[in-house]
């Protein structure tokens, strides 16, 4: 199933596996306050967070969240998700207004190719991890299956996380749960 047909659809809800959220929270401090804006209580990133010892807020859509009229939580010092693939451009471009140190795990197709991500990434400060592996993500809490098989990797496009610009990190897929 390719991405940017599920994504043109109106159902681009894809779950991240617990492997690809690992990589990141290495870099989120102890006892972080996190926002997850794109996820419900069952999510993987919410899930891991909390067992790390972060305190963690999460909103979603399905819950009358819309992110892009919601309100940063109070306290929330990291935002880390992943946003819906046919609105990754609108959600970096919320982020870096917000100005709150971010990670979000995007397809890296098509990242840069318009003059007004250009402009985005070229005017804030920004990191990108690069995972080793493509992350296959999954449309059913219960089951974790695979149901999307991306032709393309997955990078998390950060703001103000990371010690460098771009970093490598490997991911283990035989971590599940």
């Amino acid at each position: 199933m390719k991405m940017d047909k599920v994504a043109n659809s109106k159902n681009d809800e894809f779950y991240t596996p617990k492997y690809a959220v690992l990589p990141i929270t290495k870099y989120v401090p102890s006892n972080s306050n996190v926002w997850c804006p794109f996820d419900t209580e069952e999510s993987i990133f919410v899930r891991v967070l909390r067992e790390q010892g972060h305190t963690v807020q999460f909103s979603h859509i399905e819950q009358g969240k819309d992110f892009f009229k919601t309100d940063i939580p109070e306290g929330c010092e990291y935002i880390i998700s992943n946003p819906p693939y046919s609105l990754k451009g609108e959600v970096l471009s919320s982020l870096f207004e917000r100005g709150i140190p971010f990670a979000m795990l995007v397809g890296v197709v098509g990242i840069f190719e318009s003059q007004k991500r250009f402009h985005m990434f070229k005017d804030n400060i920004f990191e990108i991890m690069y995972l080793n592996k493509r992350v296959a993500y999954f449309k059913d809490f219960s089951e974790q299956k695979p149901s999307a098989h991306p032709p393309f990797s997955s990078v998390y496009v950060c703001h103000k996380m990371l010690p460098k610009q771009i970093i490598f990190e490997e991911i283990d897929k035989k971590v599940l749960h």
